[in-house]
């Protein structure tokens, strides 16, 4: 058969149900293999868009996500899809196409390097010249991003090897020496651990988003419960243990809450669970943690001890981890269940002193008022993905998350753009679930092309923009620490998105006045199609707590005081603003 059709059939083989691409030139003979196929393909509007949609997806089914461009541009467009993947663990194989084998590297038409290219944000790529390759090919690309932690892995296929007839060979396993990912805990550091813990009078779980990957939620929440430890988790590891769990900080580091981070700051032992130690984690490295016993639990090596130096490391699946440690860990004593007594009363002491709130108006819409509202009419039953920066925060601080895979963000590289697109993958990979898309005015442009591929599909994917008409993350640093010098973040020309959307043919909505946020929400979480819903919210709201770059966690801007100076807990100084 035709090497384009061995191509499909190996991708059905490893479960591809949906993949996320866009035409071009030297992909013409799989597009016309894939016309025949039943396999669903999601035409987007920009290749970054099929990245992303392929992110969401993976993210919110659990599956490998597959994205799909052609060569040169088609390609490049591709790589901040992939870097975004790569930072924060998603499994991903990008398909790109490439020029004929005797035309790689002659600068032909719409060539790049694309291995090359990639070579940093991959686990692994692949240059196909054989079509007899191909299945063997597509199945270690899928174990690789799938398995140890995962990541994206790219195939290039040059045009002439997918126009090629061929045999269609089915691999019979899987020969990868060197790539042996450790899952099993060393049995002899799990005693340890488990002796740790037990002595520890100040416990708390740090959790981060490998937990989820794991499947590790429950084995989190036993460990937890059992021993009566505070939870604190990461951005990518919110919906890992229950928001509204009473051992639940909420989220901790740069706009962490106040308990979260004082917590960490006074713990005598910090359990690190599928957790990278991240600098908007961490802060000042000196100040993190410095007075508690560190364990790291994770399943890449080379994680540990790579930022902060760690006591007890256990190299190893989270979820067989926690298990096996759950299994080791006696039940508490009497020393532990009042010395955890007090040392959760002190943490009480800290969400009551210092919670997340806002001021509240029925003047101009608050974009805290919008998130909160979002969280009580769905329930906390929804899948919720991020664009990035404050929208971002916001969604984190006030969205209580319940359940594994219901929030998707861009959290290592940041990535403005990424969440709509993310939320058309997520609502393919879950058809049942309601997606929202919480957005800032600014990001959304980034890949607001990608409304017609939801209108297209028929997918009820909702976007609640927090217009500030700002760049507002970057605007809140332009404030609190360059004397209000708004140099370019100021978007003083932006479109109408509600005649965007109903130009693309969504239901678009434009809300001024807070009393109408509840009643619009309702309306657009009811309605079956796609909806903007674009809230003029108040321009200058900040996101608190805040801390500052090269400050330790515990030193936070925790919001304006009643003379409009901004208060940081520095040694219970001012911070000069």
């Amino acid at each position: 058969m035709k090497a384009a059709t061995v191509i499909l059939e190996a991708l059905k083989r490893e479960g591809v149900d949906t993949i996320f691409g866009f035409p071009g030139g030297v992909l013409l003979p799989l597009y016309d293999a894939l016309y025949d196929f039943d396999i669903n393909h999601i035409l987007v509007r920009h290749e970054q868009g099929a990245g992303h949609a392929a992110d969401g997806y993976a993210r919110a089914s659990g599956k490998v996500g597959v994205c799909l461009a052609t060569s040169g541009p088609g390609a490049t467009n591709l790589v901040t899809g992939i870097a975004t993947a790569y930072m924060d663990s998603v499994p991903l194989v990008a398909l790109t196409g490439q020029v004929p084998t005797a035309m790689i590297g002659g600068d032909a038409f719409q060539e790049a390097d694309i291995v090359g290219i990639t070579r940093p944000i991959t686990k692994h790529s692949y240059l196909v010249k054989d079509a007899r390759e191909l299945g063997k090919v597509v199945r270690e690309a899928f174990h690789i991003a799938a398995t140890g932690r995962p990541g994206p892995v790219l195939i290039d296929l040059p045009k002439d090897v997918m126009a090629s007839m061929c045999e269609s060979v089915e691999p019979n396993g899987l020969t990868l020496p060197g790539y042996k990912p450790t899952y099993e805990g060393n049995p002899k550091q799990i005693e340890k651990a488990a002796r740790e813990i037990e002595k520890a009078a100040r416990p708390v779980i740090y959790a981060g988003g490998g937990v989820i990957i794991s499947g590790g939620a429950e084995e989190l929440k036993k460990l937890a419960e059992s021993q009566g430890i505070p939870v604190t988790t990461t951005l990518l590891g919110m919906g890992g243990f229950p928001g509204g769990h009473p051992l639940a900080l909420g989220m901790l580091g740069m706009h962490g809450t106040y308990a979260a981070n004082m917590a960490v700051t006074e713990c005598d032992l910090l359990i690190a669970v599928g957790a990278r130690f991240d600098d908007r984690v961490t802060g000042k490295i000196e100040g993190f943690a410095p007075h508690a016993r560190k364990i790291h639990i994770d399943i890449d090596p080379s994680a540990i001890s790579k930022n902060v130096i760690v006591h007890l490391p256990i190299v190893g699946d989270v979820k067989k981890v926690l298990h096996e440690l759950n299994k080791r860990l006696k039940p508490r004593d009497q020393f532990r269940d009042q010395a955890r007594g007090k040392w959760r009363e002190e943490v009480r002491h800290w969400q009551e002193e210092h919670p997340l709130a806002y001021e509240r108006s029925d003047k101009v819409i608050k974009p805290q008022f919008v998130v909160e509202k979002l969280y009580e009419l769905t329930r906390g039953d929804a899948i919720v993905c991020t664009e990035v920066g404050q929208n971002q925060m916001w969604a984190a601080q006030f969205y209580k998350f319940s359940r594994p895979r219901s929030f998707l963000s861009s959290g290592g590289l940041g990535t403005m753009g990424y969440g709509f697109p993310a939320a058309i993958g997520a609502q393919i990979g879950n058809p049942g679930s309601p997606v929202i898309d919480i957005a800032g005015d600014g990001s959304f442009q980034m890949n607001i092309q990608e409304l017609a591929t939801a209108v297209q599909n028929c997918l009820p994917v909702k976007v609640a923009i927090l217009n500030n008409h700002f760049l507002g993350m970057v605007r809140q640093w332009q404030e609190l620490f360059f004397n209000k010098r708004y140099s370019h973040t100021c978007l003083a020309v932006e479109p109408d998105f509600k005649k965007v959307a109903e130009a693309y043919g969504a239901r678009g909505y434009r809300i001024e006045d807070p009393a109408e946020v509840e009643p619009v929400l309702r309306e657009a979480l009811a309605s079956p199609e796609p909806c903007i819903m674009d809230f003029q919210v108040d321009r200058e709201e900040n996101v608190y707590p805040m801390v500052p770059a090269g400050e330790a966690i515990s030193n936070m801007i925790l919001g304006p005081d009643k003379k409009g100076k901004k208060a940081l807990k520095i040694a219970g100084k001012d911070y000069p603003v």
